[in-house]
């Protein structure tokens, strides 16, 4: 797919997907997500990608929501149709078998922090800010902003941010366990960096089942305890588990192989 709305870059392990409508603050458009969409998907299918790092172009915005201008004459259907796809795609990103982090760059508003939010780890830089505005457009968020929220941050200061559409600071974010970290915007590319070189000397395949019992915990669908069980027991039949064990045994740092 050729991409007008997105940058996609493979560097080493990692592939970098830059949300790239500048003049648009990075707001998600259609297309957008569509790009989106088949870029994480490349992810999912390159065995020599190892995590994924998503971010904004500039440094004035991640992502600072939804495209507003397309669905301003929607009906009830089209709405709901649409808060359904960027729920689904957003559950892409967030059952990723791979790291996926977002480096967020200034504002993350709406759509931006929903899609932030599916990401498994969050770095935002200092002049960064977050928050779910949209009913002061007389709407809810729409892509699991509702739902993500309150599992991250819990049920009083989500219903509060939610309802009033306050936005917060980067250090207020970061306190409400929203972040994992805050750095300043010229140390973001490297504390990201530093973090994805954490997690590529751990197995893959481990990193893969940590990610989907995790997220079995929130899918009301699923045991999470039997989810772990099942993951604990696959590890057994990996390359990686042979390698790790070897390798602790040996006294040397493990090479997984990630299989």
């Amino acid at each position: 797919m050729n991409y007008e709305n997105i940058i996609v870059e493979i560097n080493g392990p990692v592939q970098k997907i830059i949300i790239n409508r500048p003049k648009q603050l990075n707001a998600l458009n259609k297309a957008t997500f569509v790009e989106l969409e088949d870029a994480i998907n490349l992810a999912y299918n390159n065995f020599d990608v190892k995590g994924v790092l998503i971010t904004g172009s500039g440094d004035k915005s991640f992502v600072a929501g939804a495209d507003i201008k397309e669905f301003a004459d929607f009906t009830p259907e089209q709405g709901e149709e649409l808060s359904l796809n960027g729920q689904r795609i957003f559950k892409l990103i967030e059952n990723c078998p791979k790291p996926v982090i977002a480096a967020v760059n200034g504002f993350a508003l709406g759509g931006g922090l929903e899609l932030a939010m599916s990401c498994h780890i969050r770095v935002a830089s200092d002049n960064a800010r977050f928050g779910q505005p949209e009913v002061s457009l007389g709407v809810t968020p729409g892509y699991a902003g509702t739902q993500r929220l309150t599992q991250l941050i819990g049920k009083a200061k989500s219903l509060e941010l939610l309802m009033t559409g306050e936005m917060i600071k980067a250090d207020k974010a970061l306190d409400l366990g929203l972040v994992n970290y805050v750095v300043s915007q010229d140390e973001l590319e490297n504390k990201v960096n530093d973090i994805f070189n954490k997690l590529f000397k751990q197995s893959p395949v481990a990193i893969a089942g940590v990610i989907a019992c995790v997220n079995a915990f929130y899918d009301y669908d699923k045991d999470g305890f039997a989810t772990e069980a099942k993951e604990f027991g696959k590890c057994f039949a990996t390359e990686d588990f042979k390698e790790g064990t070897t390798a602790f045994m040996e006294k040397r740092k493990a090479n997984f192989p990630g299989k």
